[in-house]
């Protein structure tokens, strides 16, 4: 179900802070999506801090997995001071492409370096 949420969110605009398909998702915008969690606010596009973030994912009911898999979050370092996160799939990945402008599946390898994964909790 969660990468049904996120292929589904396909085509949607990037939008910096978007957290709705009809204005435009970023990232973490389409990560709450897909995994129906509630999204922080007010986070900068550049920052380096993966323990901060790994600590938000905790909060948010996810939990670190060693081996990605389909509907798994990766923590991906996209660039120097710059964190992202997608939506594995079973083909590669699912991401808010800000290049691209709009959320797209990418198949193949991953083409950043993976940080961690998470997987969110069942409900009791």
């Amino acid at each position: 179900m969660i990468v049904a949420a996120a292929r589904a969110a396909v085509g949607t605009p990037f939008r910096l802070h978007g957290r709705d398909v009809r204005q435009g998702l970023d990232c973490v915008g389409l990560a709450a999506l897909a995994l129906r969690c509630a999204a922080p606010d007010g986070y900068r596009l550049r920052t380096g801090d993966a323990a901060a973030v790994a600590s938000q994912l905790r909060a948010a009911g996810l939990a670190e997995v060693a081996d990605a898999a389909p509907g798994d979050l990766l923590l991906c370092r996209s660039g120097p001071g710059q964190l992202h996160l997608a939506i594995r799939c079973a083909q590669g990945i699912i991401h808010a492409d800000a290049v691209a402008r709009r959320v797209v599946e990418r198949p193949g390898p991953i083409p950043w370096p993976v940080l961690s994964s998470w997987r969110k909790q069942e409900d009791d």
